[in-house]
């Protein structure tokens, strides 16, 4: 990670399905390309996620989320407002998807 950087977990919320190849290549292009925005700036560029399931409290799994997380990504950033403006230019948004920001405090 970059010298007096926090990491910071991005994670991505909805986004549609490329419905074609042609929109498959355009989408991995859009990521491609913020990647190479961000540079060094991304500590794990992340993965898609699959299905969701969620263990409450008491143990009891139930299926889904109201908002599943979709994917994530790790950046590096000097605060929680780069991090923001750096989330406005994830390709999930304009695929009507949002980023959850959070900062990783490391104390492990």
């Amino acid at each position: 990670m970059l010298a007096g950087m926090e990491t910071y977990l991005f994670v991505y919320h909805g986004g549609s399905v490329p419905q074609t190849e042609e929109e498959g290549r355009a989408v991995t292009a859009a990521w491609l390309n913020w990647f190479a925005v961000l540079g060094d700036r991304v500590v794990d560029g992340g993965n898609p996620c699959g299905e969701v399931k969620t263990v409450g409290a008491d143990g009891v799994v139930s299926d889904g989320s109201p908002n599943p997380a979709t994917g994530y990504s790790l950046i590096a950033a000097e605060d929680m407002q780069e991090a923001l403006d750096a989330a406005r230019g994830c390709p999930i948004l304009g695929r009507s998807g949002s980023v959850e920001v959070a900062e990783i405090y490391n104390v492990m």
